[in-house]
């Protein structure tokens, strides 16, 4: 019986891969560049974790959401955050009905797919509400708890410009997403593509690949994958290098960091090698597959301090030197 599991798990990471390739094509349709974003994206989703993107307006990132919830045949909805959007706002509210009963009215949260736009543009009671939602996958109003729909997966966008009116997310609350990642211009031949694709009559039919069924199957899946020790015990220690003044920290953490990842981050980036080897077509992550994802897992989870931000040396740099 053994044996026969095994085979089935080589099968079905291959078709795991198949599925990849099939999810990547059908989203460039609309999407043009960022293959790398769509890439990360769906890792975590895989991997069954939320993603903060963080990027300039009109790098179509409400577009990249809608777009991978269209193919994924999954419910999207989207909430513009404001600075006086409520928690019962995002998660629902009890009414009184015509019967004289109070009924629960469930908010945009219950969804499989929720794009939290511009997440910083609102206090920090309704953040608090998104994140014990993220965390716990269900909300709890009025003393009752309400289970959110499965698969559930927030993608939360963040402009890194405009800090005039903002609640900058707290490290804590950082570390609920899985990646961060950052959107970065297109190139100039991807901006034509876009300026020709947009401003034109050209619409695209895009077909369903994958079901919410088919997605947590996917996300059991990569959690059998099996990894080799010595990469487990590389994807911990890259998360302890970056803790200013203990055993492991290099002397560019010490003298640039106030604060390092914490376990979460050990666990998210095993999860991410896992899903990165196995898009990639293969049964068991190397430590290729930590480095590929290390900047998205780690990049929200170490602080930097004042010395770091007046020599203008970036998270990226820091982590770079880690490997």
């Amino acid at each position: 019986m053994a044996e026969v599991a095994v085979q089935s798990d080589v099968q079905a990471v291959d078709d795991l891969a198949k599925a990849y390739q099939k999810l990547s094509k059908e989203i460039a349709k609309v999407i043009v560049g960022q293959d790398e974003v769509v890439k990360a994206v769906i890792i975590s989703l895989f991997g069954n974790g939320h993603s903060l993107l963080v990027g300039v307006p009109g790098l179509a990132k409400t577009l990249l959401v809608s777009t991978i919830s269209e193919v994924l045949e999954l419910d999207f909805k989207r909430i513009q955050f404001t600075p006086d959007l409520m928690p019962t706002d995002i998660t629902g509210s009890e009414i009184l009905d015509e019967s004289r009963h109070f009924k629960f009215n469930r908010g945009p949260l219950f969804t499989n797919v929720l794009l939290a736009d511009e997440i910083n543009r609102t206090p920090p009671k309704t953040q608090a509400a998104l994140l014990e939602a993220m965390q716990e996958r269900s909300v709890t109003v009025a003393g009752h708890k309400y289970a959110l729909p499965s698969p559930f997966f927030v993608l939360a966008t963040q402009n890194p410009i405009e800090q005039e009116g903002t609640y900058p997310l707290p490290e804590a609350q950082l570390d609920r997403f899985m990646f961060n990642i950052p959107l970065d211009y297109p190139s100039y031949a991807e901006e034509i593509a876009v300026v020709k694709n947009t401003t034109s009559n050209t619409s695209y039919e895009l077909k369903h690949i994958l079901t919410g069924a088919q997605i947590e199957q996917y996300q059991q899946l990569i959690r059998k994958i099996p990894i080799a020790e010595n990469v487990l015990e590389y994807a911990v220690s890259l998360a302890a290098k970056t803790r200013p003044n203990t055993e492991m920290a290099t002397e560019e953490v010490n003298n640039y960091i106030s604060w390092g990842a914490g376990p979460r981050a050990s666990q998210y980036l095993v999860l991410g090698a896992k899903c990165h080897s196995a898009i990639s077509g293969k049964y068991s992550p190397d430590i290729e597959d930590v480095q590929a994802i290390a900047n998205y897992v780690l990049r929200h989870r170490i602080v930097r301090n004042y010395k770091a931000e007046a020599e203008g040396i970036s998270e990226e740099k820091i982590i770079q030197g880690l490997f």
